[in-house]
């Protein structure tokens, strides 16, 4: 089994992961506070993470990568899961969904800003063409806009992408679950002390959706997805596996028609293929 075969099957089973995010996210918010699950998910996580670095013994981060981890954990650990919290007490989890189509373009964008290879334009092409697909879909399917959900939205892609890059260039020398569990101990003397103040007072008897909801963002999506998703992105290129990240709104749809009952139509199939065709030529074009 080759390099960019194993970071091609890390990866897609990282976005695989991450297609539950807005789903659970979804229904967790509509019991907690946003902000809570922002903060309890950060926390469970961040715990599990600090048992996993001690039990195996691992070092500290160098000095010269704790700025990156920073970056990481302000965009991956906190910035998107806030904003996707928030945006979701306006708009569909369909809806939000869709914005995940723009991920990989920023992922990239921030690679290349921090110095990895500016791939050729036929990359760029397969790229924008795979966003302009979801793009059209989510116009096509009349949507009702909410201006201040879709900022929200829009502002978790960017801060996300940058988490993505940062961590992804970590993941090369550190190991891509080492990043993310540092990254989470980094971001956990913060996030445990707030999330015990938000504990709701009715925390024991809520609805049990709820409690698998934020247990789902808290062990696979703010963990156990990463550490396939940056070990992907390490073995096979920021500019090739993130192109991934175009198929994780048809799967974030199916989970969220499966989970939510939200309709899923035949137009989300033929442009999940067409995405799909955008994904392959990407990847032929991204080195």
């Amino acid at each position: 089994m080759d390099k960019a075969f194993k970071g091609w099957a890390s990866g897609l089973l990282g976005v695989l992961i991450f297609s539950g995010t807005i789903s659970a996210t979804r229904v967790a918010v509509i019991t907690f506070d946003p902000i809570f699950v922002t903060f309890a998910r950060a926390a469970i996580a961040g715990v599990l993470a600090a048992l996993i670095l001690l039990a195996l013994r691992q070092p500290r981060p160098a000095r010269g990568d704790k700025r990156a981890l920073l970056l990481v954990a302000l965009g991956v650990v906190i910035g998107f899961p806030l904003l996707l919290a928030l945006a979701l007490r306006h708009v569909s989890a369909a809806h939000a969904t869709v914005f995940v189509g723009l991920l990989p373009m920023t992922t990239v964008i921030f690679g290349v800003l921090h110095g990895d290879k500016n791939p050729c334009g036929l990359f760029w092409l397969f790229s924008l063409s795979g966003s302009l697909v979801v793009a059209g879909f989510a116009m096509g399917q009349g949507i009702d806009v909410s201006v201040s959900g879709d900022l929200l939205m829009l502002a978790a892609v960017i801060v996300c992408g940058l988490g993505y890059a940062e961590g992804a260039r970590l993941a090369r020398s550190m190991g891509g679950w080492q990043v993310i569990c540092w990254a989470l101990v980094l971001a956990l003397p913060l996030m445990l002390p707030l999330s015990l103040w938000m504990l709701p007072g009715n925390f024991q008897q809520a609805a049990w959706p709820a409690l698998l909801s934020l247990g789902y963002v808290s062990l696979f999506s703010m963990l156990l997805g990463f550490f396939f998703w940056y070990h992907g992105l390490a073995l096979g290129g920021i500019a090739s596996i993130s192109q991934l990240q175009l198929l994780q709104p048809f799967f974030g749809l199916a989970m969220a028609a499966l989970l939510l009952g939200e309709h899923v139509s035949a137009m989300m199939i033929v442009s999940a293929l067409a995405v799909a065709l955008c994904v392959v030529g990407a990847r032929r074009f991204a080195t």
